[in-house]
């Protein structure tokens, strides 16, 4: 018989009905461009009388207790001269939790806005305060397997000195995040709907994606190579601290908390390599106090050039901490992505991903967990699976790598009015043909067959996923709740390179499957990877320009595009922060990232297709990447790197922005009120002469 997990005890939540099933509601979805169009017309702002701006939206609960008194809604500009909605530049990201105890949701938010393609589908980029002001904005979440589009209008709540009462911005003109909050509490029920929550839930309304959650006090041997992978692909990564009566650690800290994790980093000490994270609070303050914090010692065992360029003299909320402290003082690790390749060691792009609406009805199909009710478990819904060996794997391991996701739906228009059952799944080895799927497994065969996953995991929580290694064959999944006769809607999700899903009993029609490829940077990254680093961890200059000169720069117009000597000795030492004379896997990606956006903003700029940047052209291209600097320096930079008539190819513009945003970044690390900085002999020469 299979063993139950051991679980924290709660009180079970009761059926959800007596003898009608009730329905998830969906959200009621506005025609976002047509509302628009309609208040440009009459000349008037959006009021939105689904989501009013009273008491009700904010939450008639615990929540009244934390407000300031004399809440007003606002719109923007009467918060600012002249309000923002999205800034380009990712320095002007940063937000800050308000009254609302949503740091689950803040901390994917913040690692939502890391990666920009993912970040533009929630937050559609072409609304603003100046072009089509109506004070009409809108979003897209994932919501229980679609896509839905949320409309609000810009009415914030403020107190009395005109402060936003929730998310901000620590600019105080930009508005972005408080909107999208607005905009996630009104698909929720209310601001109060967002104060308790898992942050893998956020993450997957964010992208759609599906989650790998790692327990890091059992964390496996390879975490460090898993950071990486993830790191440098599209993916999502936060973690959170385990719960506890204080509140605020002494290491500093926050128990129960959310974070989100901003980066990795492998350091050379005095003593050897040491690999890092670098996480940041959402509060936007309080920081981890222990090595590697921004008073620690362990800077002084870097190069000056690697501690000016990692470490941050600031009370902004990110830090940085060992892997080692790090898997001691965080409990949860999850990931994020679009596709489940980082538990995969099949080889190949293409994934496919069902998706199967399915419920529990009392009476019907209701039947609960095998160690709750034998007789029952059989009534619940079950799905036929075929695992296929996939023919664009280069590898035959013998194994597939599989992902099953189960998500319960709420049936309240409040988020936390309905408790979330427990819930979990059953897969099952089967000899089945493709014939017998018209009727169900009978009673016997469930007590004279064990699950592949003997423990199944049962949790209260939104999703439960497991990702599994199967050889090719036929399964069954059985979906269940705990305990009987408890009644939900779900949603079914199966990755796969290739498997057919299809539902077994009444309904026996094919689940329609979709094929889904992670292009993210497509294949060049992926040889890269191959090619130069698994073999040789580290590259030089003479490597470097091999690397950048092979590629297929198929996007280049005009002329081909090739690299010199000189400019990748200037782009290594301006990368290799700790004066190892080579770039690391690291240094090389942070490098093809900017190489892509300088790129992108070159050709833009490059009107007339010369391959070329004149004064003009370039003062409009620095305007592009966000950063802002004085015509002096601008024709000063063109002296440096230009030809005779002071013209810039696109080498000498990727070795002069990587400059400027190096330069920028170590001043405001080293600045303590923005106006100068104190270097050391050793530090200045550090920065000036290798760089």
């Amino acid at each position: 018989m299979p063993l139950l997990p051991c679980l924290k005890k709660k009180k079970f939540p009761g059926s959800l009905g007596k003898n009608i099933f009730q329905k998830h509601n969906p959200p009621v979805q506005q025609n976002y461009q047509a509302l628009l169009e309609m208040c440009l017309k009459n000349k008037q702002l959006f009021t939105d009388e689904s989501f009013p701006a009273d008491i009700s939206s904010i939450g008639t609960g615990t929540i009244l207790k934390k407000l300031p008194r004399n809440v007003q809604w606002k719109r923007p500009y009467a918060l600012h001269r002249s309000p923002v909605f999205y800034a380009a530049n990712r320095k002007q990201l940063d937000l800050c939790q308000g009254l609302v105890g949503n740091c689950w949701f803040l901390a994917a938010l913040q690692a939502l806005t890391f990666h920009q393609d993912i970040l533009a589908a929630v937050v559609p980029q072409n609304q603003s305060f100046e072009r089509k002001y109506a004070g009409i904005f809108h979003f897209r979440f994932w919501h229980f397997g679609e896509w839905v589009d949320v409309v609000v209008d810009d009415r914030l709540p403020v107190n009395e000195a005109g402060e936003l009462v929730f998310v901000s911005s620590v600019y105080k003109n930009v508005f972005w995040g408080a909107l999208l909050e607005k905009a996630y509490a009104k698909l929720y029920g209310s601001y109060e709907d967002l104060q308790i929550g898992q942050v893998s839930e956020a993450l997957v309304d964010f992208t759609g994606g599906v989650n790998i959650k790692i327990k890091l006090p059992a964390a496996p041997p390879d975490l460090w190579d898993i950071l990486t992978r993830a790191t440098y692909s599209r993916s999502l990564m936060c973690c959170q601290t385990q719960l506890g009566t204080t509140k605020v650690l002494k290491n500093g800290l926050v128990a129960g908390h959310a974070y989100t994790v901003t980066g990795i980093r492998k350091v050379t000490c005095q003593y050897g390599p040491e690999n890092l994270v670098r996480l940041r609070n959402p509060w936007g303050k309080i920081e981890w106090n222990g090595d590697w914090s921004d008073s620690s010692y362990k800077w002084e065992l870097l190069s000056p050039k690697e501690k000016i360029l990692l470490r941050k003299k600031k009370e902004d909320g990110e830090f940085w901490m060992s892997l080692q402290d790090f898997k001691i003082h965080f409990v949860d690790f999850v990931i994020c992505k679009l596709t489940p390749d980082l538990v995969s060691q099949e080889d190949g792009k293409k994934w496919m991903y069902s998706l199967k609406n399915g419920r529990w009805v009392k009476g019907s199909t209701a039947g609960g967990s095998l160690g709750f009710s034998k007789g029952m478990f059989w009534m619940n819904p079950q799905y036929w699976l075929n695992i296929l060996a996939s023919e664009d794997s280069k590898r035959n391991l013998g194994s597939c790598n599989v992902v099953i996701s189960l998500m319960q739906k709420h049936s309240s228009k409040h988020r936390n009015r309905a408790p979330h059952l427990f819930i979990g799944f059953s897969l099952y080895k089967v000899a089945l043909q493709q014939e017998e799927i018209n009727r169900k497994l009978p009673p016997a065969f469930f007590t004279q067959h064990q699950p592949v996953n003997k423990r199944q995991v049962f949790l209260d929580e939104r999703e439960v996923t497991c990702d599994f290694h199967l050889e090719p064959g036929v399964y069954v999944i059985v979906p269940s709740t705990l305990e009987p006769q408890q009644e939900s809607e779900f949603i079914l999700r199966v990755f796969s390179r290739k498997h057919v899903l299809r539902e077994m009993g009444g309904n026996t029609s094919f689940i329609l499957s979709k094929e889904i490829v992670d292009r993210y940077e497509g294949k060049i990254w992926e040889d890269f990877f191959t090619k130069h680093f698994e073999q040789n961890p580290e590259i030089n200059a003479v490597q470097l320009q091999r690397i950048l000169n092979n590629v297929s720069w198929r996007h280049f117009r005009s002329f081909r595009l090739s690299f010199s000597l000189d400019a990748c000795q200037s782009i290594l030492a301006l990368l290799d922060l700790n004066a190892s004379g080579t770039l690391s896997i690291q240094e090389f990606r942070v490098l093809w990232k900017r190489l892509l956006f300088y790129l992108e903003v070159f050709q833009k700029r490059d009107t007339h297709r010369s391959g070329k940047l004149d004064l003009v052209e370039l003062h409009a291209a620095v305007q592009e990447t966000g950063i802002s600097l004085s015509n002096e320096v601008c024709n000063l930079m063109a002296i440096r790197y230009g030809d005779p008539d002071l013209k810039i190819s696109f080498e000498s513009f990727m070795c002069f922005m990587l400059r400027v945003e190096i330069m920028g970044e170590a001043f405001r690390n080293l600045t303590q009120d923005g106006r100068g900085i104190y270097l050391q002999e050793s530090e200045w020469m550090m920065m000036t002469l290798y760089s």
